[in-house]
């Protein structure tokens, strides 16, 4: 599992990314506070303050990992 910090602080954003991460297997939660959400969930992003980074846990390893970080590091913070 890798923690990173990410920005998602537009609609247009959130529509992007949700679309980038669906694409793999893995899973992707999105920490903020005490809440945790499936990151695919646009609907769950969506009810989460995306006025501050919020941290996204990667549920992979190796190869699968290593594609997921250069698909995502735009919205790494």
């Amino acid at each position: 599992m890798k923690t990173l910090k990410i920005s998602l602080n537009s609609i247009d954003k959130v529509k992007a990314f949700v679309n980038e991460i669906s694409k793999y297997d893995c899973d992707f939660d999105l920490v903020s506070g005490r809440y945790v959400i499936d990151a695919k969930s646009i609907m769950g992003i969506f009810s989460l303050d995306l006025s501050k980074p919020i941290d996204l846990n990667v549920h992979a390893d190796g190869a699968a990992l290593e594609e997921v970080m250069k698909q995502i590091s735009k919205y790494e913070v």
